[in-house]
């Protein structure tokens, strides 16, 4: 559904949608905001991973960047494919080193991927211009 597609849907659909762009919206700026600040479990946790906290900073200003974009109109689906792989790696996180369930991140990775479905077709669009402009 592009954006034009999102304005033409259903009230109901729409105010939907936007809601949980804002809950994901919030989420996100909330984990990512404490992974910047340098929260101490998020810290022990990016210690457990074992990449180093600069890869806590960075999954922080990507959390943070897509919170942001989520809310932008035109990038709402590409936030959510940029999340989506985000949590993707969070649940792989959690299966093999992190303790606690990968549940809540998989629950993220679901909304993030309805969000991303419900602009499927602005996604498609420029994947397909740049495509053509490779060739």
């Amino acid at each position: 559904m592009s954006v034009t597609d999102v304005s033409e849907a259903p009230r109901w659909r729409r105010l939907g949608l936007w809601a949980v762009k804002a809950l994901l919206a919030a989420v996100f700026a909330a984990a990512g905001g404490a992974k910047l600040v340098g929260a101490q479990p998020m810290v022990d946790a990016f210690a457990m991973i074992g990449f180093g906290q600069w890869f806590r900073y960075l999954t922080g200003a990507i959390e943070l960047a897509g919170a942001a974009a989520l809310l932008l109109p035109a990038l709402s689906g590409f936030a959510a494919v940029l999340l989506a792989a985000t949590m993707l790696g969070a649940t792989l996180a959690h299966l093999t080193v992190l303790p606690g369930s990968p549940l809540p991140a998989m629950i993220l990775l679901g909304l993030c991927l309805l969000v991303a479905g419900a602009h499927r077709s602005t996604l498609e669009a420029a994947a397909r211009s740049a495509l053509l402009r490779r060739d």
